[in-house]
């Protein structure tokens, strides 16, 4: 799991890195809001530890900023603990706060829940880049745009995402969407694929031609 740590006080992501290390979680640092948004740029983040007090970019500016792009987990964590704080905190869509000074040990414990529970949903859903995929519902958004899809499309779509980086034969296709007793040919599959990929749009570059072979969807993250 990669965790963002985005405080001015290099003793609070200190001491925070310390203890995240020792869940063997990796660790970004940034000292601003500025920082914190060059590095989702570059890196994909599980979950964010976020102070509100900063200099140049303070934590709600970031985490506005933050939600424009991308839907990853926060902890607010800050000397602000008032109940309004709170409140404003919850209203906006963080995750958890947590009030300075604080337990790491007790912090560790919260991201854990956290990440615990986005995995759970992960299961219903798959958010990637801006392609977000709703198991559930059966439903697919490109940049936060619903996408209509038909059955096979999806089933396809899905079919991918359950298989990443992994080079897909037509026949496994053909086997798993249209099933053992289906009589088409390899076209069948290839139009389905140019029609997913139009709708992929700007991603559709993530469904790529495995010469000789088939299809795969690639997904880079760690």
């Amino acid at each position: 799991m990669n965790v963002l740590i985005i405080d001015d006080e290099e003793l609070i992501r200190n001491v925070v890195k310390e203890y995240c290390l020792i869940e063997n979680y990796k660790v970004f640092e940034a000292s601003d809001g500025f920082e914190g948004l060059e590095i989702l740029e570059k890196e994909i983040i599980d979950i964010i530890v976020l102070d509100i007090m900063m200099p140049n970019m303070d934590g709600y500016t970031f985490f506005s900023k933050m939600k424009e792009k991308y839907n990853i987990p926060t902890i607010i964590l800050s000397a602000r603990g008032e109940e309004y704080d709170k409140l404003f905190g919850f209203s906006i869509g963080i995750d958890d706060y947590v009030t300075k000074p604080f337990s790491p040990k007790e912090l560790i414990a919260r991201i854990k829940a956290i990440l615990k529970r986005c995995n759970k949903e992960e299961k219903e859903k798959f958010i990637y880049l801006g392609i977000k995929v709703d198991f559930k519902g059966r439903v697919l958004y490109i940049d936060n745009q619903e996408v209509q899809i038909t059955p096979k499309e999806f089933d396809l779509l899905k079919y991918f995402i359950d298989n990443p980086n992994t080079a897909i034969t037509r026949e496994q296709i053909l086997n798993k969407i249209w099933g053992y007793d289906y009589f088409g040919d390899d076209r069948t599959i290839d139009t389905h694929i140019k029609i997913l990929r139009n709708k992929l749009g700007k991603y559709r570059d993530k469904i790529v031609t495995v010469r000789s072979i088939g299809y795969k969807f690639v997904y880079d993250k760690e």
